[in-house]
């Protein structure tokens, strides 16, 4: 027998034994012999406070259903036997399967409602997580005063002990720092105290000024309840919380929950074939633009080399990570015409263009929105004689697709003609000029098969329909496009990013969303010493967030002086330092990213229009909802789902867990899950 099996096997042998003496009208009563159902459903309850916040955002991220009593709201239900739990079909029912708390007792110890949560958790075995708590006995720990220690955490090194390991923390490799982004501020505090009876450690570290180890996080086991302790507090942008929320819900639900939480990393180079201009380190500003003061052609500008591409190459196997290739075919023909009629990028990029994801970007990087009238700065939209917008019309957008979409498949190159980006996502509404989509886009899309188009995740972060194509978003890099040389990178970052007062542009001061550097970079070190682990971090913390969505730079990083490689060296440097070998990065396709997005979207409807039904009895779960909606549903290895004959093994193996979207088999109205 599994220590599981046992634990839910305790579970209903304790409901057998107190029976109708600890519970309360409408639950389950001492007659009852059976097996209870538990509903895949969380309860919450929320002060308000961002350690509930943060795991709230993480159920939500999952996929996993809950309900929230909220403490600052005087209308909310009482917690009582009847809210928790009832008897549905003769079976005892609990309503949820997990409990998340501001702390160890919201309510006050003895009250009606603490004593009412502490009964139903006790008669069915449900776990309690303290979401932010202090180091004192009654939650296991020794007080601080005893050996103990509490205070700011920034930069210290944490790690999962081999309780924690074999629990639900096994996809970490062990040890992690808590974030220290700035010197000058506290970002993180905890207590860290030896444990008791009763506790055991899953998350330690040294105790400061002190001797021994003590707890940050760990179960405690009490008067046949348990509860997740944790000392530290922290908000669900933090890494060290990104790194372990996954624990805390797989602990939280027993592992068996529906959703599913993988880290997933994508990385776009657009404008491949194609030249990027030059930022002007002198005017700042890129000439060929129209807000360059002084005007002037592009000069010098940025292209890859054969070398470049065999070294994207060699460093794609080295990494065993696979660059997605956003290629503007016609550009490139241009860039041929123009040097001799040979072109040595494009020679080494079609040899080895098995070894790539290959996305259409268009053949010749158009803006394929409104027509720009770039005689005023900005530029607006113009107007036909009858004063409405003039657009590109659908047969041009159609061509450059089609034309592009043509050429990869001269080459031998495979390429999904599903899968689009448009040149600066043009075509789409660009505010504030162009406001609304091209009407002749979605027309165009249509033409040529496209199903995905990509968007900007910094201006439209959801996914949404462009006639029958959805969009996938993509969040931008600051690696800029016009930057071949850390130097210019650094000092474009500068002009960005400094105040006027310091000789920058001073946007950074006008916009309430960007910060200004206290001083500006040093251009020969800037890049390597603080954009380089910038930017590592923004990217990895979407990584370990279950978020999807690609990130795109452009081919002139990959260029010169290859300013991207130390940003992505070092993303998936740090990864793999964190996470065990059974928890890989995702690298999806662009196409599987949006249908990934679209199907979130689909089971986020279903849940709040309480279209799902999921429980569980013993080994066996069930799980129903709307017609062809997927289920995304995580499980322990060795789960298998019922088919009409038989069973099939369940999903694929991630963080040790087994999880998938699936749907019930033939001529079944619910998907049926059998545990191990």
């Amino acid at each position: 027998m599994t220590h599981r099996a046992y634990r839910w096997r305790c579970a209903a042998a304790v409901l057998t034994a107190v029976g109708a003496m600890t519970l309360g009208p409408g639950a389950p009563g001492a007659a009852a012999a059976v097996e209870p159902r538990v509903d895949l459903r969380v309860l919450v309850v929320d002060d308000g406070g961002s350690a509930v916040g943060a795991i709230v955002a993480q159920l939500r991220s999952t996929g996993i259903p809950y309900t929230t009593v909220d403490l600052n709201d005087s209308a909310r239900p009482a917690l009582t036997a009847g809210f928790l739990s009832d008897t549905v079909g003769g079976r005892p029912r609990a309503k949820f399967q997990g409990v998340v708390l501001p702390n160890e007792a919201p309510f006050g110890a003895g009250s009606a409602e603490q004593t009412a949560l502490e009964t139903f958790e006790r008669t069915f075995g449900v776990p309690q997580v303290d979401a932010y708590t202090w180091a004192h006995p009654g939650v296991g720990l020794d007080y601080t005063s005893e050996g103990g220690w509490a205070g700011s955490l920034d930069g210290r090194e944490a790690a999962v002990t081999a309780a924690g390991k074999s629990s639900a923390f096994g996809y970490l490799d062990g040890a992690f720092a808590f974030e220290d982004n700035s010197p000058a501020v506290q970002e993180s505090y905890g207590y860290v105290a030896r444990p008791r009876t009763g506790f055991t450690s899953y998350v330690d570290l040294p105790v400061p000024e002190g001797s021994g180890r003590g707890s940050l996080v760990g179960e405690y086991a009490h008067d046949g309840r348990r509860e997740l302790v944790v000392t530290f507090a922290y908000n669900q942008h933090q890494r060290q919380f990104r790194l372990l929320a996954r624990g805390i819900v797989e602990w939280l639900t027993q592992g068996v929950h529906l959703g599913q939480d993988r880290n997933y990393l994508a990385v776009h180079v657009d404008d491949v074939l194609a030249p990027d201009a030059r930022w002007d380190t002198e005017r700042n500003c890129t000439p060929g633009d129209i807000d360059c003061v002084g005007g002037g052609e592009e000069t010098d500008p940025i292209r890859m080399t054969a070398e470049d591409a065999a070294y994207a190459a060699q460093w794609q196997r080295g990494q065993g990570f696979t660059l997605d290739m956003v290629y503007n075919a016609g550009s490139g023909e241009e860039w041929k015409s123009e040097h001799g009629g040979t072109d040595p990028l494009a020679t080494r990029l079609v040899a080895d263009r098995a070894q790539y994801r290959w996305i259409n970007h268009t053949w010749t990087h158009p803006f394929l929105g409104c027509v720009q009238d770039t005689s005023t700065v900005p530029w607006t939209c113009a107007k036909n004689a009858d004063g409405s917008v003039k657009y590109m019309s659908r047969s041009e957008i159609s061509q450059q697709i089609r034309d592009n979409h043509n050429w990869a498949v001269g080459k031998g190159i495979q390429v999904d003609r599903t899968e689009l980006v448009t040149g600066e996502h043009s075509g789409l509404k660009t505010l504030p000029q162009q406001p609304a989509d091209n009407p002749n886009l979605a027309g165009a899309l249509a033409d040529n098969g496209v199903k995905w188009t990509a968007s900007d995740n910094s201006r439209e972060p959801e996914q949404r329909a462009v006639g029958n194509a959805l969009t996938v978003p993509r969040h931008p890099m600051n690696v800029y496009y016009n930057t071949g040389t850390a130097a210019e990178m650094a000092d474009e970052y500068n002009w960005i990013y400094t105040s006027a007062e310091d000789g920058g542009s001073g946007i950074c001061s006008a916009n309430p969303a960007s910060t200004c550097l206290d001083e500006p970079l040093d251009v020969a070190t800037g890049y390597a010493e603080y954009i380089v682990p910038q930017e590592a971090r923004i990217a990895l913390g979407h990584v370990i967030s279950n978020d999807p969505r690609p990130h795109y730079v452009h081919q002139s990083n990959l260029a010169e002086e290859r300013i991207l490689y130390p940003v992505l060296n070092r993303i998936l440097g740090d990864y793999r330092a964190l996470f065990a070998d059974n928890t890989p990065v995702q690298n999806l396709s662009q196409k599987a990213i949006g249908t990934e997005l679209q199907r979130r979207e689909a089971w986020r409807k279903a849940v709040a229009n309480n279209k799902v039904t999921a429980y569980r009895i013993g080994r066996t779960v069930t799980v129903s909802a709307p017609s062809g909606t997927q289920i995304p549903v995580t499980a322990p290895e060795g789960t298998r789902q019922q088919q009409l004959l038989g069973t099939t093994s369940f999903g694929t193996s991630y963080a040790g867990k087994r999880s998938a979207w699936a749907a019930p088999g033939l001529l079944q109205s619910a998907l049926t899950l059998n545990l191990p």
